[in-house]
């Protein structure tokens, strides 16, 4: 018992060095764009738990929160293969992808039970059609270099080879996490009348936090990615109108 209690302590006294060392790493560490845009998508966690337990599931986009579900899994990949490697953003992206499955059940079993069930048919069969629709971008990822070397075989303008070889084009996850990352947007969009009761603060907050920290980090990860710098950008003013008419609501609300 006396040395697994040593042993433990030593195994504890190594996590901490490791973790203070990658903190406080010049080039990675908290004083970088490396360390503050994964912990600004930790937002998203804990606004999916917090509404989780203190929210009911009218709260919840069904639309909103498929999409995050496949961009977390997207971007568990991003994470591990994107230079410096890094596994603060992948750790984030694992949490997140069950914390938002969680709400994506609870979303789905309300709106089942509010709608006819012809509505509730429909919506399962967009969500399933979404669902494919990443496995197949999924598994181009996972053969992208294959596939990059039958093309660059082809005898193609410059412009496009250039493009098709690029270390972030259309065949690498580089490409395509930040393609299915427009989904966020989008979703947003479409959600653009949504009752402002039934809108997430705590969500929207984390999306325009993850917005605007990103445009930064996209820029200084290998490959530079122009893709994620537009969509983050994007993002940020999706999430800042869904946020601002929030406010606006709230201060209403107070005044009367």
């Amino acid at each position: 018992e006396l040395v697994a209690t040593r042993l433990s302590r030593i195994m504890v006294a190594r996590l901490l060095r490791t973790a203070i060392g990658a903190i406080t790493n010049p080039k990675t560490g908290w004083k970088t764009t490396h360390f503050w845009g994964p912990v600004a998508n930790w937002g998203l966690v804990v606004a999916a738990v917090s509404d989780g337990f203190n929210k009911g599931p009218e709260v919840i986009s069904v639309k909103m929160t498929g999409t995050l579900c496949i961009y977390s899994l997207l971007f568990m990949r991003f994470a591990w293969l994107v230079q410096p490697r890094n596994y603060l953003l992948f750790a984030c992206h694992f949490f997140n992808e069950c914390a938002q499955l969680t709400q994506l059940y609870r979303g789905i079993q309300y709106e089942n039970s509010v709608r006819a069930l012809e509505e509730a048919k429909e919506e399962s069969s967009s969500t399933k059609s979404a669902a494919d629709g990443a496995a197949k971008v999924g598994f181009l990822s996972a053969i992208g270099q294959s596939l990059q070397s039958q093309a660059m075989k082809l005898p193609l303008p410059e412009g496009v080879r250039g493009l098709l070889a690029h270390p972030a084009g259309p065949f690498t996850i580089h490409f395509w996490a930040p393609t299915f990352k427009w989904m966020l947007s989008v979703s947003n969009l479409l959600d653009y009348d949504r009752p402002v009761e039934n809108v997430s603060t705590m969500q929207q907050t984390a999306l325009c936090a993850t917005g605007f920290i990103w445009s930064r980090y996209s820029m200084v990860i290998i490959p530079k990615n122009y893709n994620l710098f537009a969509v983050n950008i994007s993002l940020a003013v999706t999430g800042s109108y869904h946020l601002g008419r929030k406010i606006l609501h709230e201060m209403k609300k107070k005044k009367e």
